[in-house]
């Protein structure tokens, strides 16, 4: 069933369903993930069960999961699956399936081609190769730098820091981090905040020198207490006095040091990423504008 086909009134799921959604491709499914929870993000009232099903890489593989997916509706489910297969013939037959398909490849495809007047390799692992074999370098050395300034492990090299996130324990700093360097390219350290600093009215000491480059990051009590929790239930760190104390000194010294600070309790990793990348982008752009006014350029 294509994405354009009326679904029929036996197979949509009632508003207290679990919605089966797979994110279906020929390489390793980011794109499918990435853009089809960019749009499920709009029901957020709603239930998905997501499964990514990568490397559909042949016709017989893409068969098994169409018979997969009709399983699904003959019992009575509605399985939503979206698919960024480049392969013109695992792509058909992945619309062959009876469930409901969102196709990103095959419906913009043609119009780019149109547009550019020349055929696409329609080749799978194009959508995500290295293509840009210096960009993809670049990445990879911001993950081998994210992976060794984690948690305040290293502090060697802390100069090629591009940013450095601080907060208590279990405020986000390391997914983050993982995001700006995987994504963006980033060179990120982040550095816990413990009682000894939280006691200070400075910044600890081996980030101070960086302050320009720091970004704070805090959350709400009873997410924080519920977070460490997980992990050392019934303790003096996961109690609601502790994170409360920690998460208000942090948020003080912040504000006494002009660090920017993002609340990361109602906010995914890609908002926060984000908002970062924003501020760097506005910090680059006022130092630019500073330096042409010293030299006198500005019109």
């Amino acid at each position: 069933m294509s994405q354009t086909d009326p679904i029929p009134e036996e197979a949509r799921p009632g508003a207290d369903d679990v919605v089966p959604v797979f994110f279906l491709s020929d390489s390793t499914g980011i794109s499918a993930e990435t853009m089809g929870n960019a749009l499920l993000l709009q029901f957020p009232d709603r239930t998905f069960d997501r499964t990514v099903i990568p490397f559909i890489s042949t016709v017989a593989d893409a068969q098994e999961v169409v018979a997969a997916l009709d399983t699904l509706l003959d019992h009575g489910q509605a399985p939503l699956a979206f698919v960024t297969a480049a392969n013109d013939e695992v792509r058909a037959e992945l619309l062959r399936t009876r469930a409901p398909v969102i196709d990103f490849f095959g419906v913009h495809i043609e119009q780019v081609e149109g547009l550019l007047g020349q055929r696409g390799v329609r080749q799978p692992l194009r959508l995500h190769g290295v293509g840009d074999v210096h960009r993809y370098n670049e990445r990879m050395a911001a993950v081998e730098f994210t992976i060794e300034h984690d948690d305040g492990q290293s502090l060697r090299a802390l100069d090629k820091a591009d940013v450095i996130l601080l907060a208590p324990s279990r405020c986000g700093k390391t997914p983050t981090s993982m995001y700006l360097a995987l994504q963006h390219g980033l060179f990120v350290a982040n550095y816990p905040l413990v009682d000894e600093d939280l006691e200070r009215s400075h910044l600890p000491e081996p980030v101070q020198q960086y302050q320009e480059r720091c970004f704070g990051l805090t959350t709400t009590v009873d997410r924080l207490s519920r977070v460490r929790n997980e992990r050392r239930p019934g303790s003096r760190y996961s109690s609601a006095e502790q994170c409360r104390w920690e998460l208000r000194r942090a948020t003080d010294l912040f504000n006494a040091h002009r660090v920017p600070t993002i609340d990361s309790s109602a906010k995914s990793v890609e908002e926060i990423s984000a908002l970062i990348i924003q501020s760097l982008r506005r910090e680059q752009s006022r130092r630019g504008e500073q330096t042409r006014r010293e030299r006198g350029t500005t019109p």
